[in-house]
């Protein structure tokens, strides 16, 4: 206890074993030309008046004591008053009754009455009915209605628990601001930060610096925003981030429901997950955390990540999620990672690139199924088709299945162009690269002859048959077969018709074909 407090507390006993009545004293002071601002004495047990020169008289209260200024009640167990500066010093068991409104105890009061500052000190307790601020020591403005510590405090808001080095408690608005090793202890999650605005009656809680939201599963980490603790939603912005132990979600802006899971981001987004590899970059999307699923817009972009490979899929619109583990199988993750790609689809890895109006492919059996007017290139080979599926091996092509239409192009070296269509066509890959194609129904093939000895080309073979192969080494045509009805003809090099260098339908692709990721962007937002 303060020297001046212990002081005046000895005063006032030694007073009051000289001389003291047992009676109620009322009090009110007529020649103040402010008379509302003056504090009464609406009771004690026990009172003296000490006279006083320019130090201005006292009121020595003991018992039951009770005061008023205004709408402001105080009772303690005894007071001091000093009726020139029109303030009074009190002890034990203090109550502050603020219009019924907000309600104030401690064990030492020093009230300013003019200003009507009090100062309070030992076991300080404010509540509003509501919430209830504790402290050692408190400073509480009544005419502001505001409440200051400067030497850490706790709030308790039903189950939540807010604590704080300093701290600034508002009457009227409800609301409380904490300053400096803010913690926030609620049954749902714990909140850490330097400052934050708390809302007494919503429960939502501002922050205008770094803040930590964590509990068993995750956490969020922001620098300004809002969380709403009652409806558990928050708005998090510069470059919130939400992650838990395999996902991670980094945007401009963050709306986040924690219930659901559901959220949306705004702004040079990054969502990744660990477990299977993948990453989606956009500028808008909306994602669930608890379903792990995610839908990007404005420039989507996946990068499937797999040992030294990586493969990047753009387009207009990008929906992820992922499908329960296959426990006959030995997977390694407990759930595997599907996506749909819609329009303006491009994808782009060192052994692989391809275009197609839509894109389906799963983890679940490594197969990217490319939809409406779909081309894929592996080195100088391009297929195309209606529909083509393609079946991946640590994220490069191994098998092929093309669906009406299908067509192949390998170019030589020399910029000549080896043809196979037929109605559908199957294919095999050898470390990325196309290893063999077969044609089914009403196959044709057109490629260059070459030497034996020197590999010069000597002529173009066209050739129908119900079943066309082809078989390629090192990136080049070596062995060609044909099954059942076979016909055709051959051309010398120098004899070749100009309308007969091209099967039906060939088309080179070659300018839409992504051949960097710097293509690959700039072709999606073209």
């Amino acid at each position: 206890m303060r020297l001046h407090v212990v002081f005046s507390f000895i005063i006032l006993i030694v007073l009051f074993c000289n001389k003291a009545t047992g009676q109620v004293y009322v009090y009110a002071d007529s020649t103040k030309s402010d008379s509302t601002k003056f504090i009464k004495i609406i009771a004690a047990d026990k009172f003296r008046r000490v006279k006083q020169d320019s130090a201005g008289d006292l009121n020595l209260l003991i018992g039951h004591v009770q005061l008023k200024q205004e709408n402001t009640l105080f009772s303690c167990d005894s007071a001091v008053q000093n009726i020139l500066t029109n303030t009074i010093e009190a002890f034990g068991n203090i109550h502050i009754n603020d219009g019924d409104t907000v309600h104030t105890y401690s064990q030492y009061l020093k009230y300013l009455g003019n200003t009507k500052i009090a100062d309070l000190t030992g076991k300080v307790k404010l509540t509003d009915g509501k919430a209830t601020l504790t402290s050692e020591a408190l400073q509480y403005d009544v005419n502001a209605k505001i409440g200051t510590y400067v030497n850490n405090g706790k709030l308790v808001n039903k189950q939540t628990v807010l604590t704080s080095k300093e701290g600034f408690y508002y009457a009227d608005t409800k609301e409380v601001y904490f300053q400096k090793n803010v913690k926030v202890v609620d049954p749902e999650f714990t909140m850490l930060t330097d400052t934050l605005l708390y809302n007494i009656n919503s429960e939502i809680a501002s922050f205008i610096s770094p803040t930590l939201i964590y509990d068993e599963k995750s956490n969020i980490k922001t620098r300004s925003g809002f969380y709403d603790m009652k409806k558990e939603v928050g708005s998090f912005s510069k470059r919130p981030i939400i992650k838990d132990s395999t996902q991670l979600i980094i945007a401009d802006k963050i709306d986040f429901d924690k219930k659901t899971g559901e959220g949306i981001a705004i702004g040079n987004i990054l969502f990744q997950d660990s477990s299977n590899g993948v990453s989606v970059l956009s500028g808008q999307a909306k994602f669930n955390k608890d379903k792990k699923t995610v839908k990007a817009y404005q420039f989507p972009l996946m990068i499937i990540h797999e040992d030294n490979d990586t493969l990047y899929v753009s387009s207009d619109t990008l929906y992820s999620g992922v499908i329960a583990k296959d426990t006959t199988k030995n997977n390694k993750n407990d759930s595997l990672r599907f996506f749909s790609a819609y329009a303006h689809v491009k994808i782009f890895g060192d052994s692989l690139q391809g275009r197609s109006d839509s894109l389906y492919y799963s983890a679940e059996d490594s197969v990217f199924r490319f939809y409406k007017e779909p081309a894929i290139w592996a080195n100088e080979s391009q297929i195309t088709g209606d529909t083509i599926f393609l079946t991946t091996k640590n994220r490069k092509a191994d098998t092929v299945l093309i669906l009406e239409n299908a067509f192949s192009v390998n170019k030589t070296k020399e910029g000549l162009f080896n043809q196979l269509r037929g109605n559908n066509m199957i294919g095999s890959f050898v470390d990325g690269e196309i290893d063999f194609l077969r044609a089914k129904g009403n196959s044709e093939s057109l490629y260059y002859l070459q030497d034996d000895k020197d590999s010069a080309y000597i002529g173009l073979n066209y050739a129908m048959a119900d079943a066309i192969g082809m078989k390629f080494k090192s990136k080049e045509l070596k062995r060609i077969s044909w099954v059942n009805a076979v016909k055709g003809i051959t051309y010398p090099m120098d004899k070749i018709p100009a309308d007969k260098k091209t099967l039906k339908n060939f088309k080179w692709l070659e300018a839409e074909r992504p051949k960097n990721l710097t293509t690959l962007i700039s072709l999606t937002k073209n």
